[in-house]
C-alpha cells in the first residue's frame, strides 16, 4: 500500500538568505537610492528622503551612545504612528539596542508590565494622544520623576530604567520636560554632540545579524501579552521576502494605517518598504479610515496593508466613492481572518486587483504564508498561500503531534530561520511554544494541500466540541459574512449543559439594516450542516477587539456568561 502524503512542505527558494544587519542593509539602499522618498507623514506635514532619513538617524543614534546607551539595552516606545517612531526604529538598530514596543493603548498596569517584563532601560514616549494623558500616567506610576535627575530615576518597582525621553511629533526638538526627571527629544540629540561620527560606525561595525533587536508583544487575543525576541536576522529576511512575493519595487509606495507598534507596522510596512527603497506613506497618527483613503488619493499610493476590519470600515464610508484609488495596485490583508467576499470587494471596489491574504504570527518574524498575484481567485480568497522562501511548515494532530495526512485538519507548526530567539525573560514559555527539533507550534488549526497552500481552520482554543463534534468557527464566519446585511461576524463557543457547548454568533449589521436570528438562520439552512449552525444569536454595535483590529473572542464569551448568569439569578431570584 503507498504511503499516504503527509502534510509538510519546505521551500527553498532561489534567492540566498540576506546576511545583512538592518542598519547594513538599508546603507545600500540610501547609496543607491539617496533622493527616493523615504517616509511621507501627512499629519506631521513632513516628508524625507532615504539620504534625510540617514542625516536623521545618525545624530539620533549617536544620541543614544550618549546618553549612555548601548548593544543590547532595552529601548521601548511608547506612542502613536510617527516619523520619530521609524527614527528610533533604526536608530536602535544601529547601534545593537533592542526596541521594545509598546502598545498606544496601554493603561498604567499594562504600561508597568511590560516596562518590568523587558527590563526596559530607557522609554521614548508623546506627551499624550486624545483623552490620554501619558505624562499624568507616568507620572503615577513613577512618583520620582517630579524630582529625580533626568539620568537617575531610581524607582524600586523599575530598577533597569534609567532615562525617560519626552517628545511632541509636532516638534521633536522644541520639546518641553513635563517635570524634572523627563528627558527631552533635543537633550538626546545634544548628548550626541560628544559622540563621533567614527564611533558610531565602530558601534555599528561590531552588530551581528543573529544579535537581538527587537521586543514585540503578543497581542493578547486569548490573554496577558508575552514579550518575543526578534533578531536582525529574523525581521529583515521577513520584510526582504515579503516584499518580493508582492513584486514590491523603489517605485511603490505604501499607504500605512496600520500601528507600528505592531509587527505589520513595523516589519512588513516600514521595514518592507525600506528594504526595497520604497515609500512609507503615514495617514495619521492612528487609523481613520478617512484620512487612508485620502492619503492613498493625494500620495498615489500603490499599496494599502490592513487587517480586515480596518477595509470594512473604508469600504463602508458613507463618502468612499469620492475617492480615487485608481493607483492601488497590492497589499496585504492579514492579522485576522480574511473572509474571501471582503477580499473580492477590496480587488474590485478598491482597484486593488494585487491585494494578497498574508498569515504568521509575532513569534514568527511575522509572516509565514502568503498569496501570490499568479495564484487563482479561488485560492487567493480561499486559503492564505504558502509560505515564503527559507521557511519549513507542517500540519499536526494536537494530540499525538505526528504529522497528519494532506488535507486534515490540524496545529499548523514553523521552523526556519524566522522563529523567534524566544520569551524574553521566560525560558518555561518558550519551551512549551517551541519544540526539541525547532518547530514552533501557532496554536492555529488548518489544513495543507499537495500544493502547499494552507487553509485556516481558526484557532486551537476556538474550536468547538458540541456534543462530540468538532467545529470551527472561521467556515461559519466566511458563510455568515456573504449576507447582504451583515458587516462582521464573530463565531464562538459558549457553555451548555447539554452538548457542553453551543454556538454563538455576534453580528454586526451594516448601517441602517435590520434583520432577526430566524432570517439568520434560514440563510445558513441549506449550506451549513444543521449542527454548526449558531442558536445564540446576538446582533451588536461593536465588538471588543485589540488596536491592531483583532476581535478578542475569549472577552466576547465572557460577556456572554456574565449575562447569562445574571439572567439566571434574576429569573430564580
Amino acid at each position: 500500500m503507498p504511503t499516504e502524503r503527509l502534510s509538510y512542505f519546505h521551500r527553498g527558494g532561489n534567492e540566498p538568505l540576506l546576511g545583512a544587519t538592518i542598519p547594513a542593509h538599508l546603507a545600500g539602499i540610501t547609496g543607491r537610492l539617496p533622493d527616493n522618498e523615504a517616509v511621507v507623514s501627512l499629519a506631521q506635514q513632513r516628508r524625507l528622503t532615504y539620504a534625510q532619513l540617514e542625516a536623521a538617524v545618525e545624530p539620533l543614534a549617536r544620541g543614544l551612545l550618549g546618553c549612555g546607551f548601548n548593544q543590547g539595552d532595552r529601548i521601548g516606545i511608547w506612542s502613536t504612528n510617527n516619523i520619530e517612531w521609524l527614527l528610533l526604529q533604526l536608530a536602535t538598530a544601529r547601534i545593537g539596542a533592542i526596541l521594545v514596543n509598546i502598545n498606544p493603548a496601554c493603561r498604567s498596569s499594562e504600561l508597568a508590565y511590560a516596562l518590568q517584563r523587558s527590563k526596559v532601560n530607557g522609554l521614548f514616549m508623546i506627551p499624550a494622544f486624545r483623552s490620554s494623558d501619558y505624562v499624568a500616567m507616568l507620572t503615577g506610576l513613577i512618583p520620582e520623576l517630579e524630582h529625580c535627575d533626568p539620568a537617575d530615576i531610581g524607582n524600586p518597582d523599575l530598577p533597569a530604567l534609567r532615562r525617560i525621553v519626552v517628545y511632541d511629533p509636532a516638534a521633536p526638538e522644541q520639546s518641553e520636560r513635563p517635570s524634572p526627571g523627563f528627558t527631552t527629544w533635543g537633550d538626546v540629540l545634544a548628548a550626541g554632540d560628544a559622540i563621533s561620527a567614527q564611533q558610531l560606525a565602530t558601534v555599528t561595525d561590531l552588530l551581528d545579524m543573529d544579535d537581538p533587536i527587537n521586543i514585540q508583544y503578543t497581542s493578547g487575543t486569548t490573554g496577558f501579552p508575552k514579550a518575543v525576541l526578534l533578531t536582525h536576522h529574523n525581521i529583515l529576511n521577513n520584510a526582504w521576502f515579503s516584499a518580493r512575493a508582492m513584486h514590491f519595487s523603489a517605485s511603490d509606495r505604501l499607504a500605512v494605517p496600520v500601528p507600528f507598534y505592531h509587527c505589520f507596522g513595523m516589519v512588513l510596512a516600514n521595514l518592507l518598504c525600506l528594504s526595497v527603497g520604497a515609500c512609507i506613506v503615514i495617514p495619521g497618527e492612528h487609523f481613520d479610515a478617512s484620512e487612508t483613503l485620502r492619503a492613498v488619493e493625494s500620495e498615489r499610493c500603490t499599496a494599502i496593508h490592513g487587517v480586515p476590519t480596518m477595509f470594512i470600515a473604508e469600504l463602508e464610508l458613507p463618502a468612499f466613492g469620492i475617492h480615487n484609488l485608481e493607483s492601488l495596485r497590492t497589499g496585504i490583508m492579514a492579522g485576522a481572518a480574511c473572509p474571501p467576499a471582503l477580499m473580492q470587494r477590496v480587488m474590485t471596489e478598491m482597484h486593488c486587483s494585487e491585494i494578497l491574504i498574508g498569515y504568521g504570527e509575532t513569534e514568527a518574524s511575522p509572516l509565514t504564508h502568503l498569496t501570490t498575484r499568479e495564484d487563482t481567485l479561488q485560492r487567493r480568497v480561499e486559503t492564505v498561500g504558502t509560505n515564503l522562501p527559507h521557511q519549513e511548515v507542517k500540519v499536526v494532530d494536537v494530540e499525538t503531534r505526528k504529522t497528519v495526512p494532506l488535507d486534515t485538519v490540524g496545529e499548523i507548526c514553523f521552523r526556519g530561520y524566522h522563529i523567534m530567539r524566544g520569551y524574553y525573560g521566560d525560558a518555561g514559555a518558550t519551551a512549551r511554544a517551541i519544540d526539541d527539533r525547532g518547530w514552533l507550534a501557532s496554536g492555529d488549526l488548518g489544513s495543507m494541500d499537495a500544493g502547499g497552500y494552507v487553509r485556516i481552520t481558526g484557532r486551537l482554543k476556538d474550536m468547538i466540541i458540541r456534543g462530540g463534534e468538532n467545529i470551527y468557527p472561521r467556515e461559519i464566519e466566511d458563510y455568515i459574512f456573504t449576507h447582504p446585511k451583515v458587516a462582521e461576524v464573530a463565531v464562538f463557543g459558549i457553555p451548555d449543559e447539554y452538548y457542553g457547548e453551543d454556538i454563538m454568533a455576534w453580528i454586526q449589521l451594516h448601517e441602517g439594516e435590520t434583520t432577526t436570528a430566524d432570517e439568520i438562520r434560514d440563510f445558513c439552512e441549506d449550506h451549513i450542516a444543521h449542527f454548526k449552525i449558531p442558536q445564540q444569536i446576538w446582533f451588536v454595535d461593536e465588538f471588543p477587539m485589540t488596536v491592531t483590529g483583532k476581535l478578542q473572542k475569549f472577552r466576547m464569551r465572557e460577556l456572554v456568561v456574565e449575562k447569562l448568569a445574571a439572567d439566571k439569578s434574576g429569573s430564580s431570584g
